[in-house]
């Protein structure tokens, strides 16, 4: 094993915290993950994992040096290409929103992959907090103001969002006119992923915001079902308008208080500060959001 295949592999262990995840993801047999890592201390001199029996985690030496090898390889991985006019290539991990992904990033992934045809992609998809560096994910697509400060974040887009009920509930409750008139009416909960807590409804009045929680029935932590609930009559529900547009056209919906909407939402992606920025990331991100930008409706914003 080279130099530089040996630096690939201790990165991988380090973000990983095991061989045989590093292992794994490089294709080779814990065993040789193992001995090159051996070798890597050796020529060094210097102990560069403390490894247990449940974890392996870097020493002061490890993670010194794992910087290092993070600005090494990012900088001979941007010279290469400089030089040889070759496209990024490798294998890019990023964890996805389903519900933005099917609708923003699928319709063009085929022009994408002709484009970068030496670029391997391994999605994940979900809402739930990731913790980028332990489970080897390049980066990832969210809606909502980053909060880590352990990531960078890219606004690549702005979402328009909008309040919307069933004609059935309308026909039980009465359609609102304006926040105001929301006595009597009832909500379907959704719960944040980050603290657990029931969200309110918002509705921009005046140039402010104004939040407001209603009774409930039905809460949930997804947004299918949180949509679903909405659209089966149990509340009123609110989200991106772009994913709106059939139920609008069928009837199914209706959008309500549309002079007062919710505030729109930063759509992002994220990736470890950690990491210096690799070629196949940076045109990945560059393409997504042109695909959002391609996508949107005028109203709505890139970023």
């Amino acid at each position: 094993m080279d130099r530089l295949d040996a630096m690939r592999l201790f990165l991988r262990v380090v973000e990983r915290r095991s061989f045989s995840l590093a292992a794994q993801d490089a294709g080779l047999p814990r065993s040789t993950a193992t001995e090159g890592v051996k070798q890597l201390e050796a020529r060094l001199g210097v102990r560069l994992l403390e490894r247990t029996t449940r974890q392996v985690r870097p020493t002061l030496d490890g993670e010194a040096y794992y910087r290092r090898c993070l600005s090494i390889l990012a900088d001979i991985e941007e010279a290469e290409a400089a030089f040889t006019g070759a496209k990024p290539k490798g294998l890019l991990r990023v964890n996805v929103h389903g519900i933005l992904a099917r609708s923003f990033m699928m319709p063009g992934l085929p022009r994408f992959l002709e484009q970068y045809p030496d670029i391997q992609l391994q999605f994940g998809e979900g809402d739930r907090f990731v913790d980028l560096v332990r489970e080897g994910v390049d980066c990832v697509l969210r809606v909502g103001q980053p909060t880590d400060s352990s990531l960078i974040g890219r606004r690549i887009a702005v979402l328009a969002e909008g309040t919307f009920a069933s004609p059935a509930y309308l026909g039980r409750f009465g359609t609102p006119r304006t926040p105001d008139d929301l006595d009597g009416h009832r909500m379907v909960g959704f719960l944040s992923s980050a603290t657990g807590g029931l969200l309110p409804l918002e509705f921009m009045v005046d140039g402010a915001l104004r939040q407001v929680m209603l009774p409930m029935t039905v809460s949930a932590t997804g947004a299918e079902i949180y949509y679903a609930s909405g659209r089966q009559g149990l509340g009123l529900i609110q989200l991106p308008r772009y994913r709106m547009a059939e139920d609008l056209a069928a009837g199914t919906l209706v959008e309500v208080l549309p002079d007062t909407p919710p505030s729109p939402s930063p759509v992002y992606v994220l990736y470890p500060h950690s990491r210096q920025l690799s070629p196949r990331v940076r045109v990945f991100i560059d393409w997504l959001a042109a695909e959002f930008a391609a996508r949107l409706p005028r109203s709505d914003g890139g970023g």
